[in-house]
């Protein structure tokens, strides 16, 4: 069972996507994302597998969860920095975890 000092070992921030684009050389459809984390963190890039239910230009500009602290994973010739976090719909497809409310910080740790 995991327990409070675990999940405190995560780093969980709030991100603002500034560039979306398509991932070819992905396996399943996906998206190369390049996420702002503010001044603390930077800009890091993600690869999502979210092209069922979001289109470019509706990324653009969205806030969005990620895990900022796992080691970096190579996804064929890109490298993804960061965990976009999402949960599954009915169907299989990720739903993005994003804010219920306007006016978070970008780059806020999640508590």
């Amino acid at each position: 069972m995991a327990t409070i000092d675990d999940f405190q070992k995560l780093d969980i921030r709030i991100g603002k996507i500034v560039e979306v684009n398509d991932f070819p050389e992905a396996r399943k459809p996906a998206y190369k994302l390049k996420i702002d984390f503010g001044s603390e963190i930077g800009i890091k890039n993600s690869s999502v597998q979210i092209v069922a239910l979001y289109s470019k230009g509706e990324l653009a500009g969205k806030l969005v969860l990620g895990v900022v602290n796992f080691p970096p994973r190579k996804i064929g010739p890109f490298e993804s920095e960061v965990l976009t976090l999402g949960v599954p719909d009915k169907d299989g497809n990720v739903v993005l975890i994003t804010p219920d409310k306007a006016g978070p910080i970008v780059g806020g740790k999640l508590f």
